[in-house]
């Protein structure tokens, strides 16, 4: 089996077996930082499917702001969730502690099985592609053209998003503050 192929294996158990945590949980804290790894093993999708702008921008945009201002919403406002994952247990192999070291375990088995294969390696697909011409143009929509259109085209939709991620913002600093008892 190649590493293309164990790795994208990787990337869709991982996403599909926590996003059905992600559902299942009751705690919301945990299922916020399970949708954290959902959103990355989506964009480890996006790079098999040779979308890399998506993947990019799947980790910029949503990892980097929406998922991160639901977090802070989340700590912000909510701090009787907050204070049941601090009463969790405190011993060395508990339940969370395991699935945190299988999934380290697992990254670095994964990491080490690619070291091993990509020395000196060219994929299959790679040399294919390039006996057959199947290359990237310049006229083709590179990223740098998309670049150009969120800046002139889509600029109304960027704006648009950020005054979004300012309201959450907002909502979450109003939602935390303390009210004065009278």
């Amino acid at each position: 089996m190649s590493l293309e192929v164990v790795l994208f294996y990787a990337f869709a158990a991982l996403a599909i077996g926590s996003a059905l945590l992600v559902v299942s949980l009751k705690n919301l804290a945990r299922a916020l930082f399970l949708f954290f790894i959902v959103l990355f093993a989506i964009a480890g999708l996006y790079l098999f499917a040779l979308a890399d702008f998506v993947a990019i921008t799947q980790i910029l945009i949503y990892v980097g702001g929406v998922l991160i201002l639901m977090i802070f919403a989340f700590m912000l406002s909510n701090k009787e969730l907050l204070a049941d994952l601090q009463n969790t247990s405190k011993q060395f192999l508990s339940l969370p502690n395991w699935q945190a070291a299988l999934l380290a375990i697992g990254f670095v088995l994964v990491m080490g099985y690619g070291i091993y294969e990509w020395q000196g390696f060219t994929p299959d697909w790679i040399t294919t592609n390039l006996r057959n011409g199947a290359i990237i143009s310049p006229s083709d929509n590179t990223i740098n053209e998309i670049g150009y259109k969120f800046i002139t085209q889509y600029v109304l939709a960027f704006e648009v998003i950020s005054i979004f991620l300012l309201m959450v913002l907002i909502g979450a600093a109003h939602l935390s503050r303390k009210e004065s008892q009278q």
